[in-house]
C-alpha cells in the first residue's frame, strides 16, 4: 500500500478528495491511522481563504482534529508504539525561546503546526510526538477525544480570564467555540448568559448550560438584555466574544461591569478595526483580553474534563460524514442549510 485517501485543499472553497502517497514515520515521528477527524471553524476559515499563513498553501492536506491509532512509528520513539490510541494535537511549541520562558507557549515564534487530519493516515512530527501526542483513555471514543483540541483553546481562554465558581459570564455567539465556552465555564460554576442569533442556538445554548439567552435578533438593544439578567443590571464580571466581528467587540465593551473583564477571543480577519469607548475603559477599570491558542497543559487538562463523564460530547457531535463527502460538508458549511442550521461538529470518518 504506498497511496491513501486524503481531502487537499487545492484553493478557495476548492476542496478534493484524492489519492496521495502514504506517510511514512521518520526519525521521531509517528503515523496514525485516522479514527476520526472533526470539522472546525478554522477549517472553514482556511476552506473560504484557500490558504493558512502559518500552515501552509495549496495544495494542502487539511484537517487537524483528530484522534486514532498508531500504525507506524519512527526511530527514536520509545514513549509509544504501534496500536497505542491517541489524540494528536495540531501543534507544539520549542519550550526554549523567550515567550515559552514565560509561560505563553501558544504565541511561541517557533511553534509547529500539522494538517492532514482528513485523510486515511496521518504523519505527526516527531515534536508534536515529545510534546503533545496524548494517549485515549481506555473506554473513550475516538470522536470524543478528538474535541480535545478546541477545548484546549476555550480552557485556555477561561484560565486567562480568571473565572471563578460562582462569576457571571456573558458569551457572545453559539458557534462551535460559543458552546464549548459555555459548557465548560458551566461545568466550572459560572452564571452563564449566552448572546445568540438563531432559533436552533438558542436551544443548544440552553443544553450546554446556560442560565439565560438572550436571542440578539428578538431585542431592540442587546447590550440592554443582557445587562438586565445581570445583579443590578451592572454587566457581566467577565464576557467572551466569540464572534468575531467589530459590532460584537464593541458590544462585549458595553457588557462588562465596572472592574470587569472582556476576552476577545474570536479571529477576526488581518486588519480589521474597532471603536472602543475610551472613557469607560479607564474610568470602569476594565481589563480588556485576547486569548490564543492551546498550550500543552490545557491539551491535557481539556482530555481529561473530556474523560470524566462531565462534558456532554455526543451532544457536539450533531453530524457524521465519509472522508468522500468532504466536499460537500465544507460546500454545507458555507451555504448553511434552508432553515439557517448548521451542524456544531462533523465527524468524518475515513
Amino acid at each position: 500500500m504506498t497511496k491513501m485517501t486524503a481531502g487537499v485543499l487545492h484553493g478557495k472553497e476548492d476542496l478534493r478528495v484524492e489519492q496521495v502517497p502514504l506517510p511514512v514515520a521518520g526519525s521521531g515521528e509517528v503515523v496514525v491511522q485516522v479514527k476520526a477527524a472533526l470539522t472546525c471553524g478554522t477549517d472553514l476559515k482556511i476552506y473560504k481563504r484557500g490558504y493558512h499563513a502559518a500552515i501552509g498553501r495549496p495544495p494542502m492536506l487539511f484537517g487537524h482534529e483528530v484522534a486514532g491509532i498508531i500504525s507506524e512509528v519512527g526511530v527514536g520513539v520509545r514513549e509509544f508504539k504501534v496500536g497505542d490510541s491517541v489524540v494528536a494535537m495540531n501543534s507544539a511549541p520549542c519550550g526554549e525561546c523567550y515567550f515559552c520562558g514565560k509561560g505563553q507557549p501558544n504565541i511561541c515564534p517557533n511553534i509547529i503546526f500539522n494538517n492532514g487530519a482528513y485523510a486515511e493516515f496521518m504523519k505527526i512530527p516527531a515534536r508534536i510526538v515529545e510534546k503533545n501526542l496524548l494517549r485515549v483513555p481506555e473506554g473513550m471514543k475516538y470522536e470524543h477525544a478528538a474535541l480535545a483540541e478546541p477545548l484546549a483553546c476555550v480552557i485556555r481562554g477561561l484560565e486567562e480570564s480568571e473565572a471563578k465558581t460562582g462569576d457571571s459570564m456573558i458569551i457572545i455567539g453559539a458557534g462551535p467555540i460559543g458552546l464549548l465556552f459555555l459548557h465548560a465555564a458551566s461545568l466550572s460554576g459560572l452564571e452563564v448568559i449566552a448572546v445568540v442569533k438563531r432559533d436552533d442556538q438558542v436551544a443548544a445554548a440552553k443544553k450546554f448550560g446556560a442560565k439565560h439567552v438572550v436571542q440578539m435578533t428578538k431585542v431592540d438593544d442587546v447590550v440592554a438584555a443582557a445587562c438586565a439578567l445581570t445583579p443590578d443590571c451592572r454587566g457581566a464580571d467577565i464576557v467572551i466574544e466569540a464572534v468575531a466581528v467589530p459590532e460584537t467587540w464593541e458590544q462585549a465593551v458595553e457588557m462588562v461591569r465596572k472592574g470587569g473583564l472582556v476576552n476577545f477571543f474570536g479571529g477576526p480577519a488581518s486588519g480589521t478595526k474597532v471603536s472602543l469607548d475610551t472613557n469607560r475603559l479607564h474610568y470602569g477599570d476594565i481589563t480588556l483580553k485576547a486569548s490564543f491558542h492551546h498550550t500543552p497543559s490545557t491539551c491535557r487538562k481539556a482530555l481529561e474534563l473530556l474523560a470524566s463523564g462531565r462534558f456532554k460530547c455526543e451532544e457536539y457531535l450533531t453530524g457524521r460524514a465519509r472522508l468522500e463527502d468532504l466536499p460537500k460538508v465544507f460546500a454545507a458549511m458555507v451555504t448553511r442549510s434552508a432553515d439557517g442550521r448548521v451542524d456544531i461538529k462533523t465527524v468524518i470518518k475515513p
